[in-house]
């Protein structure tokens, strides 16, 4: 883990406010024959990434795919959520692990970069237990490496991830993520130089009667800089991918939607000094046509002929009405 900076003490604020009041001249001006240069405390923006929204569109829409992946081992699809995306160096990201760690590094082809998937070893015994028909629970070791077993788990999950990262990033750009190594020691991860700047993305998966598991996924800052205008848009592509499942829903909702179907037989006039004089049992006289009017939710669609059918009233239809939709 990384030491804790450490606070200045009363005897240290004292000496520094000491020495700044017994400073000579102004700051801008010459210190003992050096030249001072003002700064503001604060001012340094240190979100190299800016606003890249599309990143986090990405990361939520890898949320909803990755629950699969760990459906085969904990029998249920989690809830998986995305941290806010940080930018850090490498080296400070590095020091806040332990350097037992599932390290998975890979190309991705179309950057010329990498991206690494860092999975903690509780959550690696979480999974390879529960795989094997064990209960959700964590299991306490002290191993510093992983068994057959455990990087057989490894490597179904990680190729799981990258395909659901795949997919995640589909509707930005086509990326291709081919595995190039396998890491166990955070100290020797072949990744970026430790004064690199990376971009953390942590996510947290939710298990059942268990605490919260969380894995990482790190971008190197320079693999995404020639696509930071595309990760800043908040447009994700110009065109739309056609999800068959999705249009199969929609058909099968929209054609199960019940229509009130009428005949009209047809449409007789009476004066109102004869509607008013009707009394039950009055007989008023109508011409039927040959054909009626079929109605769908009060709208004229089709003309048909009346008739029956085994003994019940039927309608056998002969043209649609022109004008109507099909």
């Amino acid at each position: 883990m990384a030491s804790k900076p450490r606070k200045l003490s009363a005897g240290d604020v004292a000496a520094l406010v000491g020495g700044l009041m017994d400073a000579p001249g102004d700051l801008g001006t010459l210190v003992n024959g050096a030249e001072v240069r003002p700064y503001v405390f604060g001012s340094n923006d240190l979100s190299l990434m800016g606003d890249y929204h599309a990143l986090r569109m990405i990361n939520e829409r890898f949320c909803r795919i990755a629950r699969s992946v760990f459906l085969p081992m904990l029998r249920i699809q989690p809830r998986i959520s995305a941290f806010p995306a940080e930018t850090r160096s490498f080296d400070d990201y590095r020091n806040s692990q332990d350097n037992f760690v599932s390290l998975t590094n890979t190309k991705i082809e179309e950057l010329r970069g990498n991206h690494l998937i860092v999975i903690p070893p509780p959550f690696i015994s979480l999974l390879t237990d529960a795989y094997y028909g064990g209960q959700v629970r964590y299991v306490k070791n002290q191993r510093n490496e992983f068994t057959a077993t455990e990087a057989r788990v490894i490597e179904i999950v990680t190729d799981r991830l990258n395909q659901a990262l795949q997919l995640a990033w589909r509707d930005l750009m086509s990326l291709t993520f081919n595995v190039v190594s396998r890491e166990e020691n955070m100290q020797f991860a072949a990744f970026v130089d430790g004064d690199d700047m990376v971009v953390n993305c942590s996510f947290m998966v939710q298990l059942p009667d268990a605490e919260p598991a969380s894995f990482d996924i790190l971008y190197p800052l320079q693999t995404l800089k020639p696509i930071a205008s595309q990760l800043r848009s908040r447009m994700q592509s110009d065109f739309l991918d056609d999800d068959q499942s999705w249009r199969d829903r929609l058909e099968r909702a929209v054609m199960a939607i019940p229509l009130q179907v009428q005949a009209r037989l047809c449409e007789p006039e009476i004066a109102l000094r004869q509607l008013t004089a009707l009394r039950e049992g009055d007989v008023v006289p109508v011409k039927l046509a040959e054909t009626v009017q079929l109605l769908i939710d009060g709208k004229p669609y089709f003309e048909a002929v009346p008739g029956d059918v085994a003994g019940k009233s039927a309608l056998s239809i002969t043209k649609q009405i022109k004008g109507t939709v099909g």
